[in-house]
């Protein structure tokens, strides 16, 4: 850190730190706050009935955003030589030369220690699942370069909160969680491959792999069909919980969300393809809605 004898801490230069790591951690974009963060409030719902403890519901906010920030972080370490080779991506801070990889890979360190720090104040069931969830983060960015499934793998690493809200909240995983957990996955490889379907161009090129480039031409089709094996496990849910109308009306509004994403994509434009992308925050908030207001029904 710049400093001086005479002048002290040079508090621009900190400042200007503290934003470039800003920026690395995607706090500037927190849709992927609230993508990992919907399902997570699914399951403390659900576990808890309608009313999850309030230090355990404080903890896994908190936790959403410190490990989608690590997970951001550890992703443009991963894509330190793919990035500058893509017009979207090459103002990244590792790509552009504002932030050095070994900077990043200190980041990324802390956050996870201090995500871990907050997972010590739960219980031993949860504590154990946690290191599932810092394994899944820390591989998913290296996929891409393996598998044309990547957007699987981070299915599994933003729904491994899931079965962590459940042992949090129960002390126990059961059934219902791995159900939520499948959803998760689902809405993942959906709205992921939108989002890698503004790349394919580019990543055709450079060899980056993804679920946008293996369905190819069949990628609305096959994404519809996620679309509605999705909107299934959600129906399956409500019964499994036996949530009420609010519930099933909310699950109505989400197909019309997903029916709005396909009309969104239907030329592959980059562009609208990220439009749907980021619409999938409201479906998340819509299937939210509908849980809590159903136990607040149940309840009255």
């Amino acid at each position: 850190m710049k400093n001086s004898s005479k002048q002290g801490i040079d508090w621009s230069y900190v400042k200007q730190r503290i934003y470039q790591y800003s920026l690395l951690a995607r706090l500037n974009k927190p849709i992927g706050i609230f993508l990992l963060l919907w399902p997570t409030l699914w399951a403390l719902w659900i576990a808890a009935e309608g009313v999850p403890d309030l230090g355990v519901l404080t903890v896994f906010v908190l936790g959403v955003v410190l490990m989608r920030s690590a997970g951001c972080v550890i992703n443009d370490y991963a894509d330190r030589e793919i990035d500058p080779r893509i017009n979207r991506t090459k103002n990244r801070p590792i790509a552009a030369g504002r932030v050095s990889p070994d900077e990043a890979m200190l980041l990324f360190m802390a956050l996870c220690f201090s995500a871990f720090l907050l997972v010590l104040t739960m219980n031993t069931f949860t504590i154990l699942l946690s290191l599932g969830g810092v394994l899944l983060a820390g591989i998913y960015p290296f996929m891409k370069r393996y598998t044309h499934m990547p957007q699987i793998v981070l299915g599994m690493a933003f729904g491994w909160s899931v079965p962590m809200a459940f042992a949090a909240q129960t002390n126990s995983v059961p059934k219902i969680a791995w159900l939520i957990y499948v959803v998760t996955v689902l809405w993942a490889v959906i709205y992921d491959t939108m989002y890698a379907m503004a790349d394919r161009i580019d990543d055709l090129k450079i060899g980056v792999k993804s679920t946008a480039i293996l369905f190819g031409d069949a990628d609305r089709v096959i994404i519809g069909i996620l679309q509605a094996m999705m909107l299934f496990s959600l129906y399956l849910i409500g019964e499994q919980a036996q949530l009420g109308d609010g519930y099933n009306i909310a699950v109505l509004l989400a197909a019309v969300l997903m029916v709005y994403q396909q009309y969104l994509i239907r030329y592959r434009q980059p562009s609208l393809c990220i439009s749907a992308f980021l619409n999938n925050n409201w479906l998340g908030l819509v299937i939210f809605v509908g849980i809590v207001t159903s136990y607040l029904a149940i309840r009255n």
